[in-house]
């Protein structure tokens, strides 16, 4: 099953929705979760949502590993794009071309957007 992360955090429950489905499906199905377009922004560091009255949800991104979700992608375009670079970012992940994406999920049988 695939996790895709397409939208910016925080203006909507979205973000925390994808992340609490794939921690909590990960016991019974493999999960592989993406960080494409305007979702790469969930990896920033140092995010303040509280300002617009937000949880703040970004530190539970480490709990993936936690549950043995190691299949962690983000999109090099769409980092380069919005100037971000792996030093920014909260978590490991495998920084990998738009089509080595397009691939992945190419082979995934569920494939969940957010």
């Amino acid at each position: 099953m695939a996790i895709v992360f397409n939208q910016v955090p925080h203006g909507n429950a979205k973000g925390r929705e994808a992340l609490d489905l794939s921690l909590a499906i990960s016991d019974i199905n493999h999960v592989s979760v993406f960080f494409i377009h305007d979702g790469v922004f969930h990896l920033l560091r140092d995010q303040q949502p509280e300002k617009i009255l937000m949880r703040d949800y970004i530190a539970t991104l480490g709990m993936l590993d936690l549950y043995d979700i190691t299949d962690i992608y983000a999109c090099e375009t769409s980092l380069k794009q919005r100037g971000l670079h792996h030093q920014n970012l909260v978590i490991n992940t495998q920084m990998i071309s738009q089509q080595a994406i397009n691939d992945l999920l190419a082979t995934q049988d569920v494939i969940l957007q957010f």
